[in-house]
């Protein structure tokens, strides 16, 4: 006997094994994957055998259908080494949700009108009944920046913000102007660094631009100002960034 929905929205629940306790509370997340695989029934394989070793709590398919795999009390494995905000256990704390999607090495292909649709009503339901805040809606790039680049930067965040879904400051424009990039070095940097360490985003405030911060900086760009995605923090960026924090003040 599968478990009982949580969301009304599911159509089925395929249970995985590859979950367990959540060790801390509450659950106040939600983050958002492509599957990055060819097609979603490799990656429904992937999900729900033990070989896989991972897992999400709902995978949402091309023609908008959802279907459960995890029961959100239960914390599934889809964060990986992860950080925001001081938390380093985010399978703990978050709903994941897989959008199949082959992702940037299937070439990107946009997410269907259907597909969309039905993440938004899933991040209604979920942010509604988790009372999950706006800005705790995250990409998988954004808590492991050095390693992940979903959901990408085709992503339409915006879409999801004009429902009522996640943060949204509207990118501010690409144009000439001082920029810091890696190598960069002194007060300016480490102030960058703050910001983004403000936000939630997992990095050092030590005054270097690295690579670490170029990871950081190109997770930014990709969810919040996805025009141009490279690492360097423009005006376009820095910008942005500012206004993100005046939603939040």
């Amino acid at each position: 006997m599968h478990p009982r929905p949580d969301s009304p929205l599911v159509e089925k629940f395929v249970a995985s094994p590859n979950h367990g306790a959540r060790l801390v509370a509450p659950t106040d997340a939600l983050i958002l994957h492509y599957t990055g695989m060819p097609t979603g029934e490799v990656a429904l394989d992937l999900l729900t055998t033990e070989r896989g070793g991972v897992s999400c709590h709902y995978l949402v398919w091309e023609d908008g259908r959802i279907w459960q795999l995890v029961a959100e009390d239960c914390r599934a494995w889809h964060a990986g080494k992860s950080f925001w905000a001081g938390e380093t256990d985010l399978n703990s704390r978050s709903i994941g949700v897989e959008i199949v999607n082959p992702g940037h090495d299937g070439g990107c292909p946009p997410y269907p009108e259907p597909q969309i649709a039905a993440v938004i009503a899933l991040c209604q339901d979920i942010c509604a009944r988790k009372a999950i805040p706006p800005c705790r809606v995250l990409a998988h790039s954004d808590i492991a920046p050095s390693r992940k680049i979903d959901p990408g930067e085709y992503f339409p965040w915006a879409r999801l913000h004009a429902a009522g879904v996640g943060l949204w400051a509207g990118p501010s424009s690409i144009r000439p102007g001082p920029i810091y990039e890696p190598g960069a070095l002194g007060p300016p940097v480490a102030a960058l660094q703050q910001m983004l360490a403000a936000y939630g985003y997992g990095v050092e405030v030590t005054g270097l631009y690295d690579a670490a911060t170029q990871d950081v900086v190109a997770a930014f760009q990709r969810h919040f100002r996805p025009e141009k995605v490279d690492g360097i923090a423009d005006v376009s960026t820095l910008e942005t960034l500012r206004a993100l924090h005046r939603l939040l003040s």
